[in-house]
């Protein structure tokens, strides 16, 4: 995992981080006691510049971290353009956008600073992911169609086939 976060830092993005299911995965795969990770369908490294949101852009920056590290499935991305995709309001920073992540234990975020410490954001805390607790964050919960988001990734991602031990919250 250092070497993955190593790599991505290399890109000198502007309020990056490697987010989601590479954090939240380590996780439930230690407290299951799993002695192999289990497969990341990708690596979420996403960052902020409002002042450059052509898409091409993460393409490349995908392509380096490619010729890095070629078996990593990498996904890059600039929250300052997100909110457009995912037809919301736009989010003031990285930071801001995982906290609207649709789960409170995938809301996760590891980077290294300038003197590589490792550093992580967890909007909404750890506890729930460290319970293995699959709740929505707040903002899912605030109307009808986002609360359909939640629980349609509920199914889709079938966590629980993979961690057994997980809880999964739905929205009432």
């Amino acid at each position: 995992m250092m070497e993955i976060i190593k790599t991505a830092s290399t890109l000198n993005l502007p309020d990056w981080w490697i987010c989601a299911g590479f954090v939240r995965s380590k996780i439930w795969d230690t407290l299951h006691g799993f002695t192999k990770r289990t497969e990341t369908p990708d690596v979420d490294v996403i960052f902020f510049d409002e002042q450059n949101c052509d898409e091409n852009v993460e393409k490349e920056l995908e392509i380096k971290l490619k010729n890095s590290m070629p078996n990593i499935p990498w996904s890059v991305k600039n929250e300052a353009r997100m909110h457009i995709i995912n037809n919301l309001s736009p989010y003031t920073s990285s930071e801001d956008a995982i906290s609207k992540f649709p789960e409170t234990a995938t809301a996760l975020g590891v980077k290294l600073d300038k003197d590589n410490n490792l550093i992580l954001t967890a909007p909404w805390g750890v506890d729930d992911a460290i319970n293995l607790e699959v709740k929505p964050t707040p903002f899912f919960t605030e109307t009808k169609e986002l609360a359909a988001v939640y629980e349609k990734r509920i199914i889709e991602k079938n966590w629980k086939s993979i961690w057994p031990r997980i809880k999964v919250h739905h929205i009432e």
